[in-house]
């Protein structure tokens, strides 16, 4: 059981859209990615719209072989089901997405494709398909094409925890239930990565996964300094909030208990004379 409110209302999404962004990296500059894409003037959208900017190029990622111009996504968080009737709600947003071009068949029907991600293996929706005569392959690990007359476009399923460890690992940290040596992985070649969008795109990661896995994060920044070094560095904000928090929770603690001045409480706490006043600012 979550043992406070933070783990049970983890927005997992953010994370997902970063992974996503740095999954398809090495194609960057042949992809656009539009978040939340509403699909009319009603709060009606899917998670993630990435337009393939030219037909003729390969995208080097096996989640993106899939891929054609108009490729719509779902993502499920390690909390949400994924059943016959999300499968076919994603449709519906890709049928919508198409009904909705400013000309006719501006949108062609061969030319989308459905992609739903989820940590684990679907195994009654599974089911499900094969009895409506609908074909799975596997045909990367972890990547379930989905094929048969009943499917109106080229659909995958991808399981996350399945995917392979080394090309993946940015999928495989969004989970409650991290790898000590995905988030080793992740860190590491995270850490090369300099370009501002890249690294905000890490940032939303790496705050979902570490929110979700508090307790393998702190043991590998007690246990490891090299290691702690680069989460602090990729995530110095983060961090940098979390200890002013902290020290101010603690200001007020002792406020209240030793029924001191704010003063009192920093000077006890030798907080020094020029950070003063962002904590008296917060009080």
């Amino acid at each position: 059981m979550p043992d406070n409110l933070e783990a049970l209302n983890i927005s997992w999404h953010p994370g997902f859209y970063g992974a996503a962004e740095l999954e398809f990296l090495s194609n960057k500059g042949d992809l656009e990615f539009q978040r939340e894409y509403n699909l009319s003037k009603e709060p009606v959208r899917m998670d993630l719209l990435i337009i393939k900017k030219l037909s003729d190029v390969r995208i080097e990622n096996e989640l993106g072989h899939i891929f054609k111009k108009f490729n719509v996504v779902e993502y499920k968080n390690p909390d949400d089901a994924l059943t016959i009737d999300d499968y076919y709600k994603t449709v519906g947003y890709a049928c919508l997405y198409k009904g909705l071009g400013e000309s006719v068949d501006q949108i062609p029907a061969d030319e989308l494709t459905i992609s739903i991600f989820r940590e684990s293996c679907p195994r009654e929706m599974f089911k499900t398909m094969k009895k409506m005569g609908l074909e799975i392959e596997e045909r990367y690990p972890g990547i379930y094409y989905i094929s048969g007359k009943q499917a109106l476009f080229d659909t995958q399923i991808v399981v996350t925890k399945q995917l392979e460890k080394e090309t993946h690992r940015t999928l495989r940290v969004l989970s409650k239930h991290v790898q000590e040596e995905d988030v080793r992985a992740f860190v590491e070649k995270a850490g090369k990565m300099t370009e501002p969008g890249d690294r905000n795109n890490i940032d939303a990661v790496l705050q979902v996964s570490v929110s979700a896995n508090r307790e393998i994060y702190e043991a590998i920044r007690r246990c490891d300094k090299i290691m702690c070094d680069a989460l602090r560095e990729l995530m110095k904000e983060d961090f940098e909030e979390t200890k002013q928090e902290t020290l101010l929770e603690t200001i007020k603690n002792l406020m209240d208990t030793m029924k001191w001045t704010a003063e009192q409480a920093m000077t006890a706490m030798k907080i020094p004379d020029a950070d003063r006043g962002k904590y008296i600012a917060k009080l």
